[in-house]
């Protein structure tokens, strides 16, 4: 899909299942999700703290915060242009729990597999 020439970067998701999670956050979370979603659609993967932190190797944690509680979702930029979401969940303990970012990092790596393939066969 051609981006409109405002925008630099495209959003897309792990899934249909991850977009649909995510449209389920409650109100306040979404509204949060959206808006920092448009900004990075224009400026790029990292809007630096506070809200989003780089995770390591590629990861990247978008930061939700509202009225009914914390939310992350968990990204990466592999693609050229291409912001892909990864995994969602409402935080409740301080770290990030390892499941979750095992998840995401499982998630990226076959992104990356794909890309990579694709890259081959492009040559």
């Amino acid at each position: 899909m051609e981006l409109p020439f405002y925008m630099k970067f495209n959003i897309d998701y792990y899934d249909e299942n991850l977009e649909r999670e995510i449209l389920k956050l409650p109100d306040g979370l979404l509204a949060r999700y959206i808006r920092l979603t448009e900004i990075m659609q224009l400026s790029g993967p990292n809007l630096g703290m506070p809200h989003v932190r780089p995770m390591g190797d590629g990861l990247y944690e978008l930061r939700l915060k509202g009225k009914e509680g914390i939310g992350r979702v968990l990204y990466c930029n592999v693609v050229k242009n291409t912001i892909t979401m990864l995994h969602i969940f409402i935080k409740k303990t301080e770290k990030t729990p390892k499941q979750d970012l095992s998840r995401a990092r499982k998630r990226l790596q076959e992104i990356e597999i794909k890309e990579r393939a694709k890259n081959k066969r492009g040559r």
